[in-house]
């Protein structure tokens, strides 16, 4: 099976807090999205971090669309405290 994947850009950028509030992050595709949530994230798993990280390699894919990615990592962010717009 060949494995395509895309680089999606995502209409808004989300941006998140990282190092306990002090500096922030801007998030523009699934790839960036799926980096942040592997590296920088505050506590990996839980049901809004595995569905995030899930529907950004989706989107990566090509199986899940861009905006299932963004509404995912949305949610992921906003239950993790970070979000930051």
């Amino acid at each position: 099976m060949e494995l395509h994947v895309t680089d999606d850009v995502w209409d808004r950028p989300i941006e998140v807090t990282i190092d306990c509030g002090d500096h922030f992050r801007v998030v523009r595709n699934s790839r960036e999205a799926v980096e942040c949530l592997m590296t920088c994230w505050p506590q990996r798993g839980g049901k809004d971090f595995s569905q995030a990280r899930r529907a950004c390699i989706g989107a990566l894919e090509g199986t899940t669309s861009t905006t299932t990615a963004v509404a995912a990592f949305t949610a992921a962010a906003k239950s993790a405290g970070i979000l930051r717009n």
